[in-house]
């Protein structure tokens, strides 16, 4: 007779057992929402400053590779000696900094006479494009890579090798990443255009980014486009073994890589080396932008 309230009172405090379960799951839920929430929106800075903030940067990978070009190389010129040189990992743009780019992180378009948003910038200075990094470093937060001392054309600039930056790549940085494991004067194919006799002008200006084939490091336009600037001062080549060499002590021109849309063939090598007063405008000059790993 009374097995029936017997199990009433076990069928009573078993649903309020599964209530009491259930609410408890619920409570660890919102805990648990609200301690992972706290962590992303306030990151570890050791772990923030290990990636790169700009989805448009490529990882390259450190390593040792053979710079300059040999003698036997089409068009080769004399201060591409060739010597040992090893690169530490770094970052790099996978193209040039485009209109749109620039007129977001400076203000304003450069003074190229061409605009459209998708296209390199050109016609900047050296000055500027270290500016441009500054800029780009301040806007996310980071420590800047330059300390720029004065006005005009006589500024001085340093790099603070050890800040955690976007910055100009070096000359031997970009030829490694330029050649991507190639020994060939070419990573990738150039586009010969409409014109003859091995020049390479298709219009009055370069091309979108990024529309020609990367290499193997999915980098484009390494091979022409706009000319880049690169933050070493010109000098011939240190032929001992180096490390990370950013160039000659001083100098009065800074070096541009890459060749140019309207450049002969042989001068969108991955050997070829020119340079430039870095007040200097050209019109076919733009940059690209790095960063170190951390």
């Amino acid at each position: 007779m009374k097995l029936p309230f017997f199990n009433k009172i076990n069928l009573h405090i078993s649903i309020h057992t599964v209530i009491d379960v259930v609410i408890l799951l619920l409570v660890c839920l919102i805990i648990f929402n609200l301690v992972r929430n706290s962590l992303s929106a306030k990151p570890n800075k050791s772990e923030k400053s290990k990636r790169p903030i700009s989805a448009k940067m490529v990882h390259i990978p450190g390593g040792t590779f053979t710079m300059g070009s040999p003698v036997n190389e089409k068009g080769r010129l004399g201060n591409e000696i060739q010597h040992q040189v090893t690169v530490s990992s770094f970052y790099i743009g996978n193209y040039e900094v485009t209109q749109a780019e620039y007129k977001a992180v400076i203000g304003e378009t450069s003074r190229s006479v061409y605009s459209e948003s998708d296209l390199p910038i050109g016609e900047v200075s050296w000055f500027t494009a270290v500016e441009y990094c500054n800029l780009l470093s301040r806007k996310e937060g980071l420590v800047l890579a330059y300390k720029i001392i004065g006005t005009g054309d006589n500024r001085i600039v340093t790099w603070n090798r050890n800040a955690n930056e976007y910055r100009l790549p070096t000359e031997a940085e970009w030829e490694y990443a330029c050649r991507a494991g190639e020994i060939t004067e070419y990573s990738t194919v150039p586009t010969m255009g409409r014109s003859a006799g091995g020049w390479c002008l298709v219009d009055a200006k370069p091309d979108i980014v990024g529309q020609k084939s990367g290499n193997a490091w999915g980098l484009h336009d390494m091979h022409g486009n706009v000319g880049e600037w690169y933050w070493d001062w010109y000098g011939e080549y240190d032929m001992t073994d180096q490390t990370n060499p950013t160039g000659a002590v001083y100098g009065t021109n800074r070096v541009v890589r890459g060749g140019f849309w309207y450049s002969s063939i042989q001068s969108l090598r991955s050997a070829y080396r020119t340079a430039y007063f870095p007040y200097s405008r050209g019109g076919a000059i733009g940059f690209r932008v790095a960063r170190n790993e951390f």
